[in-house]
This record gives structure tokens, sequence and C-alpha cells, in this order.
């Protein structure tokens, strides 16, 4: 009697397994029927004629931090501040560790409807996003509008104007005709340089850095003692030069010869003799050992602090690591050497003309069904780059505020006179890379945005990993070697899809095919009538086990 009972109840438990089963195949078919190719999506926002500030508003605001918990600090105090100025907006924060995370659980909560309201990303996903019907909000009517735009008269905080946003900053913001975001914190490349040991090699440091002096210096560096150790340091290891973001060198690279990457519309001209010449010589001193990359070895920062690298290229926001002294360490403190730290721009090929690269976090806006909600969400982005915030922000690492106007403010002008007081806030390397990219505005670039330019800039450094593999693994680089990873990393990363017509990133999908629309007609149809099935079978279950009893 009980064997019969425990039957009874696995056989009731493996109906509900199905049935849950079941009406989750229903749950998905009826969302992909409503939700995927055929939606309408949002209505265009129009920016409202006042706020209405009788209504609570809350709006979610995602960011990116890893384990720096004074920019966590600084998120909390900004949005403490701003909803002590809009006690209506509440505004919850929601960090994540990496850009990566941001991009993927944004594409999946467009699906769904359920977008944050404000997000710190990079533009090259913002494109992304727009594939999307009204997904992401255009700013230029908030940027004009006379009450709330950018230094607007309802403002409630001395909000920023337009003219104050650095404009190679904002320049990145726009694409497809409209801007679609306002920067948050900007960065460029820089290059990190042990100048003990390249005045031990018997070189003088030059004012701007060109490549044939960084490839010589590498070379040179690549002698040996007779016990195999190397001379310049004494030790088994010596890579001279890493860089940490390869497609930033190939991007910079091509810039500086002047060579295509990409046009505006998203035409693709990454592959093209320059960069062919340009991974020939880089292939040359990855064979002797003088050159790696990150992704290789490891981070440029632990070489670098070990004695073990001489110029290492890294983000100006990666300053806090690099240096005898810096305030961030990956390694031991007995493995670290002491050294003279010098931070100068990128190699150049033309020192006259330098040309180096401007990226960094932007902050977009998603649409919503209430206009209201919008306008809140942007005031809050609008509070983002107010002087007390972009300051803060930038003394944690080599960033640079956005506008003018904090850059000029007395709050950071006092924080750049005193570098060198210490080796945290006032970290002298640190403060060097802020002023690097200060200095060199007007030097700086910005790569063209559409929707496949993250997988474009993807490609451009997996050109340079892959050569360094290559040789590495003692293959042969020569012209047919080319071809084919031209050929290999196009379908790698889709770039054979990639068109003017789609980097627009405003390409709609347009309806569902009518075959198709049939056929998954047909298949929400089927999944009923089997949920339909089993539910009649679970009756006709249920009525025997009742006649049993009764018997």
């Amino acid at each position: 009697m009980r064997a019969w009972k425990n039957r009874l109840q696995r056989g009731r438990e493996d109906r509900k397994r199905k049935l849950a089963a079941v009406s989750a195949g229903v749950a998905c078919a009826v969302l992909f029927l409503t939700g995927c190719h055929g939606s309408k999506g949002l209505s265009a926002f129009a920016v409202p004629e006042s706020f209405d500030e009788t209504r609570n508003y809350e709006i979610t605001f995602w960011a990116k931090n890893d384990t720096n918990k004074t920019q966590t600090a600084i998120y909390q105090k900004a949005i403490t501040d701003f909803e002590g100025i809009y006690p209506n907006i509440r505004v919850n924060l929601r960090l994540y560790t990496n850009y990566g995370d941001i991009y993927n659980d944004v594409i999946t909560n467009i699906s769904t409807g359920t977008t944050p309201n404000v997000c710190i990303t990079y533009p090259d996903h913002i494109a992304t996003y727009l594939t999307g019907t009204n997904v992401v909000v255009p700013l230029d009517d908030l940027f004009a509008d006379a009450s709330y735009g950018l230094g607007g008269d309802q403002v409630r905080f001395d909000s920023v104007k337009e003219e104050e946003i650095v404009p190679q900053f904002l320049k990145e913001c726009s694409f497809d005709d409209h801007y679609y975001a306002l920067p948050y914190m900007r960065s460029t490349e820089a290059c990190y340089v042990n100048k003990t040991y390249v005045e031990k090699l018997g070189y003088t440091l030059p004012e701007t850095l060109t490549w044939d002096f960084v490839w010589e210096v590498s070379e040179a560096a690549m002698a040996q003692n007779a016990d195999g150790t190397y001379k310049v340091n004494d030790q088994n290891v010596l890579i001279p030069f890493i860089d940490k973001s390869t497609d930033n060198m190939m991007i910079e690279m091509l810039k500086q010869k002047n060579a295509g990457y990409s046009t505006d519309s998203g035409e693709i001209q990454l592959f093209n003799d320059t960069t062919a010449s340009l991974l020939d010589t880089i292939a040359e001193h990855v064979k002797t050992g003088a050159f790696s990359t990150f992704k290789i070895s490891s981070y440029p920062a632990n070489f670098l602090n070990a004695g073990q690298c001489i110029f290492a290229i890294d983000s100006t926001a990666g300053s806090t690591w690099m240096g005898t002294n810096a305030p961030l360490v990956d390694i031991s403190s007995d493995a670290l050497v002491d050294f003279e730290t010098e931070v100068m721009t990128i190699p150049q090929f033309d020192p006259d003309n330098p040309q180096m690269i401007s990226q960094g976090p932007s902050v977009c806006i998603f649409n919503k069904k209430d206009p209201q909600e919008v306008l809140a969400s942007w005031l809050f982005t609008q509070y983002l780059l107010t002087n007390d915030v972009q300051t803060a922000y930038s003394e944690t690492e080599g960033y640079v505020p956005v506008t003018s106007k904090a850059q000029e403010s007395d709050q950071y002008q006092d924080y750049l006179s005193r570098e060198g007081e210490d080796n945290s806030t006032y970290y002298d390397v640190k403060i060097k890379a802020s002023r690097l990219l200060l200095d060199n505005v007007e030097h700086t670039f910005v790569t063209p945005v559409f929707n496949g330019s993250a997988s474009l800039r993807d490609a451009a450094g997996q050109l340079i990993e892959s050569v360094t593999k290559s040789v590495r693994r003692k293959q042969e680089i020569d012209d047919a070697y080319i071809d084919k990873l031209y050929s290999d990393v196009t379908s790698l990363y889709h770039l054979d899809q990639i068109s003017s017509e789609q980097s627009s990133g405003k390409k709609e999908l347009g309806p569902l095919p009518a075959e198709s629309r049939i056929l998954l007609g047909s298949l929400a149809v089927v999944w009923g009538l089997i949920l339909l099935y089993l539910l009649l079978e679970r009756l006709k279950k249920k009525k025997g086990y009742c006649s049993l009893r009764s018997q």
C-alpha cells in the first residue's frame, strides 16, 4: 500500500514537472511572438512642457565599478546630494564589475522592456542598443530645452552648458545625426616608461616618443649576460614593450599613418596594405621577445613594477597601478624595483603631429512610457556633470573631467597643484597622466560609432593578438598568412554583415514575414494542444485515483 502511494506521489511530481516545462515553453512562444521581430516598441520621446514635481519618481542607475570603494562612495554621495535637491526623485544604484556585463544585461532587458533609466556605458554599445525602436532617448531636444536643458533656467542646480562640455569628448556621443549620450569621464592611452633603464641602456628620452625609438630601445634591452639574465635588469624575465589594449594600438597606428580604419557610416577599411605592414613590423619584434601583449603575457603594470618592462602602454585611468610607489599593485612588495617613472604620449610616427585616442564611459537615457520619468532621469544625468561629481571622480584615477567648467574649477586646479604630496590621492604618476590628456586634448581623436563598431574595434586588436601568438608558435608571417588572417577575423567578428545600411544604428527590423508568422502561430497552437492533453490526462488520473479510494 505504501509503495503504491509512493509511486502515485512520484507520478504527480513528474506530471508537475512536465506541466511546468510545457508552461514555460508556451510562455516563451508567446514572448517570441509578441516581443520579438514584430514589436512596435515605445513612442518617440517628447520633452514635457514642465516637470511635474507633485509626483514621486523612482529611477534606476547602472554604473561600472570594480573594487574602488572611493568611486562607489562618489556615486552614493552624488545620489544623496541629488535627492536632497529633488526629494521626489529616488535613484537606485546598481554596480557592475565591467562594461561587458552592463552591455549584455541591457541587451537582455531591451527584449523584456526592463531597461534601466540611466546607464553608464560606451558609445559603441549604445549604437547597438539603437537597433531597438525608440529604446535610447536622443538628447538633442533635451540639450536645447530652455527650462530643463543644459544650463536650463528651471534646473535646481548649477547645470553645465553645452559649450562647457569639451567638444572632443562630446563628439563621440554623436552618431546617426543625433546626440545619444553625455560623456562622463575621459582618458587616453599613455606610455609609462622606466626612465632609469632607458638611461642605463645609453639612451635619452626624447620630448615625444617615436615608434622607431621604442623599437630600438626595446631591441637593445634584449642583450643578455653570460648566465642568461638580461643586462639591463639582471633578471631572467624581460619584455621591454607591452601594450594593454591592442585594439587601441592598431587604431592609433593607422590614424598616425593616415590609413583606413572605417568611415563614419560604417564602411570597413581596416584590412589594407598599411595594416599588413604594421603587422610585419610587430611580428619582427615579437620574434626577438621585445614585444608582447596583455592578453598573452599579463598586465603591463606588473612587469613594469617588477623591473621586467621598459615601455608599458595602458590607459591614463590605469595610472594608480604604475610605478614603484603605485597605490595599487598586484605583485609582492619584495618584487618591486625602484625606478623613475615617466608618463609620455604613446609612440608616434610623426612627433610634430601627434595622434592619440580619447575614450571613456558615457551616460545614456533609456526611453519609458512616461515622459515625466524620462525627464527625471535627464535631470539626474545632468547632475553627473556638475563640478563636484566630475572633480571627485577624476581624483580617484587618471580620468579628467569632461567639462571645461570642472577642469578650470578651483577644486580641480588645487588637486593638480598638489602633485606628489602623497602616494594616494596626489600620487605623482596619476596626476602626470591626467595632465598628459589635458595638455593634448587637441591631439586626440575618437573612432566612428555605428552598429558594429564594437566588433570592428575587437577585430583590430585581434589582428595583433593573432600575429603575436603565431610568431611565438614559430609560424611564418607572409602574404598568404595575412590574407588568411584577414579572412578569419572578418568571419570571426561577422564584419561582412556590417554595411553602411546598418551603420546608422536605426535599421528597423520591419514586420515579421507571413510565412514566419504562420509557422510560429502553428507552434503556439501545438504547444497549446500539448498542454490541454496533459491537463486532460491529469484529470483522468485524478478520477481514477478517486475511484480507487471509493472501492
